[in-house]
């Protein structure tokens, strides 16, 4: 029973992946936005593993989006003109990536997969499942917003608010209601519909 508790477990989490590669590498995980900063259904796959899979696993894809991102920004950047933020082989005039870079790149999207998942179990007193589902999978995505804008503040402040031509506050405002926001509803919703099934599936298992 162990081991086909593993092998179901190794297969849901290589699927996810799966997913999470499509999501990074091609169009299909993209959002329109507002200003250079891209809206990504990323962070859909990491906080998907963390609730169904729990803080070892989300965090363990979260890790992976946070490769998957460096691979992206550094050989196919989405935007050209801010790759540097997230990774320290890419400059643009100059504007020079740092270790901040690998920073902002990995910890933030490690740490959603962490909190989505600690959320969703400090919530586990609550009977409506869905309700937990949203404000785990919501609390992880905003996780990534948050901390990938703390992360340009700290290191990339000066830099970035020239090159966008407006206050850093200004920017991390913008950014949270044009993409932050929308990102944690997408992330909310999409976690409801794939969790809950997923969840009625595997207990039957």
């Amino acid at each position: 029973m162990k081991l086909n508790k593993k092998t179901l477990n190794l297969t849901q989490f290589a699927i996810l992946v799966a997913i999470e590669a499509l999501f990074c590498f091609t169009p299909l995980g993209s959002l329109p936005a507002l200003g250079p900063i891209v809206a990504t259904l990323a962070m859909i796959p990491v906080v998907i593993t963390a609730i169904l899979m729990g803080p070892k696993f989300g965090t363990l894809m979260g890790a992976i989006a946070g490769l998957f991102s460096f691979l992206v920004w550094t050989f196919m950047p989405p935007s050209p003109l801010t790759a540097f933020i997230f990774t320290p082989f890419y400059s643009f005039g100059e504007f020079h990536g740092n270790f901040g870079s690998l920073l902002i790149c990995f910890v933030p999207r490690i740490l959603t997969g962490t909190f989505a998942a600690l959320v969703y179990k400090a919530t586990s007193k609550m009977s409506n499942d869905p309700i937990r589902i949203s404000l785990g999978a919501a609390a992880g995505s905003l996780t990534n917003t948050f901390l990938v804008m703390l992360g340009i503040w700290l290191f990339f402040g000066q830099q970035y608010s020239s090159l966008a031509g407006q206050s850093m506050l200004l920017i991390i405002g913008s950014t949270v209601l044009t993409s932050g926001i929308p990102e944690a509803i997408v992330a909310a919703i999409a976690a409801v519909a794939v969790c809950k099934p997923v969840q009625k599936m595997m207990s039957k298992l």
